[in-house]
């Protein structure tokens, strides 16, 4: 074994140890929609005097995480996202209303001295001095605050048995001396007289106005700097008052702009359907590339379990979160790990059909060799996507994005290194040098065989199948204009909330219902087989609890399963960093093909993403499903995933150039695409497998996904072969128009391309005799 080779083995060998150890003792992160639980988007506000910064943020997370530490809530997650974001997820948390009022409310404490009666207007008061209703319903007028939250040290909810008092809140102020000072000048004031009282504020409302006790001397006042707060109190409202005031004031007042609730119910059937989808779809992939490759695809197969090992010990070693889209992520990319082995056994193919003496290992070399600026090229730009999903997206699509971007690396691992390890070593053994057909690399395959045979001109008439391509995109694209898209709760703002009732009931009966509630904007879809989703705008926890009752009359029965609340600043902010996102990805891919290749294969490239992105929102139009984030991810896998295979045909364009500087352009495509197509069919079919597979055991969570994704790989398939390689032969023709001919090839091109008089005889005796020396 050459050194590179055992170079090679070391690293295969030590990044499979290394994986096999962090899986089994690190275990991945769920995501809330995988384990259950609420996730609460929590901005922050300015006010007049302090701006709603990154270090203002900072400090309320701080606040914000004692109050979530008081809760008790087990494995909570609290992050600050850009300047004025925070993100708390809280697992196990089925009613979120509790859970949002102790984080959202400002807890503005303070305490005052009571300046007399109140007036019924405070309008003409000094700053700082207000009236405000004390326990009973008196009027009381308060001075300037005396102290502030922030001078809290404590609060403790008790319970007093020996006075039979109840609950109380004792309070620790920090400073001794200016609790003193009030209770010193309260006291001065006779018995009954308002004077004598202090008021404790909490949220702009008196929660306390005790008088200063006869014994305390004036000017003395109580020291110790500890009070006592009494009152009609339960159990519960002194333990949530007691946590509210020892996590002391929010520095700045924040704003519930999202809020999502899963049920445990839902996360565990999805981790059981896509694990059955994942074991299903693997299986026939397996048996697929087995059948196809023999000995090299059962290697394979054995490098794609290494690569599912090593993508889950990337995230359990990374600490990412696997969400829902991510875990449909973490499938797919085991069909996106199969292309490149894929690649390299058809390159090694045809090199074993082009030398006099072949051999499994120069053929499999030489293969690595050919398929690795494709692979290379193909995988960067999903890793392009994946990065514009990480940066822009939010919430499950960016956990998708990290998904995805782990997948693409680990499968470059398993397929480059980890495969190659594995097949240079059989193909060395005596009893396999022997057996070639036993590869899988000496026969070319029923595909080429068909192609080389019939040697069809696919690229004679290129115009032709660009207008098939505009005629199929008006159709779908018309969806958009004429049924317009179904924008999700994420992108249009307010409430979407989704039960299984006990009976299956008519959509429409519960839209009736709900419109006799006080809901007529209510919009209700069934989901699955006893499900119910409503979707409307913005509502209050005291709506969503009468819209729950609502569904459980008419249901006989309903459990909430999902509950998501999407500010519409949010939403707005979610569609405009989508397009961002849409139009970064497609810009950064145009630059990078056109750095690696030449500007009309960017150009072309580029314009067929368009084109499949059209294609896919507009049949998305027509069938009515939403447009939402998880779409969103699906959109940008298509983009990835068509990008990957118009690379690949322009990269052999680029390698048959090289050979035959000469050669017409429509020539070289026409086969270039020849080439390629054993190499798309067999991986759409792979795909194909994993993607049928979450469409039909994925569950409804994830049949969206798996349908944008299925119909996006047909188009991308269709369009990277007789979209791509047609309007690049376009380009180039009228390039060379424009350029007078340019080096005296461009208008040879022009004419193959164009498909008219001499040199299409000469294409077609040229490409055929090109074909059969290419396999």
């Amino acid at each position: 074994m050459k050194n590179p080779a055992r170079f090679r083995a070391l690293f295969a060998l030590i990044v499979i140890a290394l994986s096999v150890y962090i899986a089994a003792t690190v275990p991945v992160r769920l995501g809330l929609d995988l384990r259950g639980g609420t996730q609460i988007v929590l901005e922050t506000r300015s006010t007049e005097t302090i701006k709603a910064d990154g270090e203002a943020t900072e400090r309320t997370l701080e606040v914000l995480r004692g109050r979530i530490d008081a809760l008790g809530v087990a494995e909570p997650t609290i992050v600050r996202s850009g300047d004025n974001r925070i993100i708390v997820e809280l697992p196990g948390v089925q009613d979120p209303r509790k859970a949002a009022d102790v984080l959202g409310r400002t807890a503005q404490l303070s305490v005052h001295s009571v300046l007399g009666p109140g007036a019924e207007s405070d309008k003409s008061l000094p700053k700082g001095e207000r009236v405000l209703a004390d326990e009973s319903g008196e009027r009381l007028h308060l001075a300037a605050a005396g102290l502030s939250g922030q001078d809290v040290k404590d609060a403790e909810a008790t319970f007093d048995q020996q006075s039979g008092a109840g609950w109380l809140v004792t309070v620790d102020f920090a400073d001794d001396k200016g609790w003193a000072k009030l209770t010193g000048e309260a006291a001065c004031n006779p018995d009954g007289d308002p004077k004598r009282r202090v008021a404790i504020v909490l949220d702009n409302k008196i929660i306390s106005s005790p008088q200063v006790h006869l014994s305390v001397a004036c000017g003395a006042g109580i020291t110790g700097g500890s009070t006592q707060i009494t009152g009609s109190f339960s159990g519960e409202e002194a333990k949530e008052l007691a946590l509210l005031i020892s996590g002391g004031a929010l520095p700045v007042p924040v704003e519930t702009v999202e809020q999502r609730t899963v049920g445990p119910t839902l996360g565990a059937e999805a981790i059981e359907s896509s694990a059955w989808a994942a074991a299903l779809g693997t299986a026939l992939t397996a048996i697929f590339i087995i059948v196809v490759y023999r000995l090299m695809g059962f290697l394979a197969i054995v490098a794609l379990a290494c690569y599912g090992v090593i993508s889950y010990a990337a995230l359990a070693g990374l600490g990412a979160t696997l969400t829902l889209p991510g875990l449909a992520g973490f499938v797919l990319a085991i069909g996106m790990a199969v292309d490149a082995n894929v690649l390299v056994f058809e390159r090694a193919r045809e090199e074993y059909g082009k030398r006099n003496r072949p051999s499994s290992r120069s053929a499999l070399t030489a293969g690595f060799k050919g398929a690795f600026s494709a692979i290379a090229d193909s995988n960067i730009t999903t890793l392009i996507a994946a990065g514009l999903l990480f940066l822009l997206a939010s919430g499950p699509v960016k956990g998708f994005g990290v998904t995805l971007a782990i997948g693409v690396l680990a499968s470059m691992i398993s397929s480059l290194v980890i495969t190659r390890v594995l097949a240079e070593f059989a193909v060395e053994r005596r009893w396999v040098h022997r057996r070639p057909k036993f590869t899988g690399l000496a026969s070319i395959g029923r595909v080429r065989e068909y192609l080389t045979r019939r040697n069809p001109q696919l690229m004679r008439r290129p115009r032709r199948w660009l207008l098939v391509s505009l005629i199929v995109l008006i159709v779908t694209g018309s969806g958009i204009v004429v049924r317009g898209l179904n924008f999700g709760v994420e992108f249009t703002g307010g409430r979407l909330i989704e039960y299984s009732t006990t009976k299956t009931v008519d959509p429409d009966q519960a839209r009736t219902a709900l419109a006799d509630a006080g809901f007529p904007q209510a919009v209700v879809q069934s989901s699955g087989d006893n499900g119910l989703t409503v979707r409307t705008d913005e509502l209050s926890n005291a709506e969503a609890v009468k819209v729950a009752e609502t569904i459980d009359k008419v249901g006989n029965g309903a459990e909430k399963v999902r509950d998501e609340l999407i500010g519409p600043s949010l939403g707005d902010e979610l569609r405009r960093n989508a397009l961002i996102a849409l139009g970064l990805a497609l810009g950064a891919q145009l630059l990078y093909l056109a750095f690696r290749f030449r500007w009309m294969f960017g150009t072309a490239a580029v314009s067929t993403l368009a084109h499949d992105v059209v294609i896919l929102t507009g049949i998305f139009a027509w069938l009515g499903k939403p447009i939402d984030g998880v779409f969103l991810a699906a959109l940008l896998t298509v983009v990835g995933y068509s990008v990957n295979d118009s690379v690949v045909v322009f990269d052999r364009v680029r390698e048959l150039w090289q050979k035959n500087p000469k050669t017409p352009l429509a020539e070289s495509t026409n086969l270039a695409v020849l080439q390629t197509v054993p190499r798309t069919v067999n991986t759409g079919i792979g795909v194909i497998f994993i993607l049928a597979s979450l469409a039909l055991l994925g569950g409804d969570s994830l049949t969206d996904f798996a349908l944008a994704l299925l119909i996006g790989m047909l188009v991308g398939t269709y369009s990277s072969v007789l979209t791509a390689s047609p309007l690049a032969i376009e380009l180039d023709a009228y390039a060379s128009h424009g350029s007078g001919g340019g080096r005296g090839r461009g208008r040879s091109r022009a004419r193959s391309g164009s498909g008219r008089g001499k040199s299409n005889a000469r294409e077609s005796s040229d490409l055929a005799k090109a074909t059969s020396q290419g396999t």
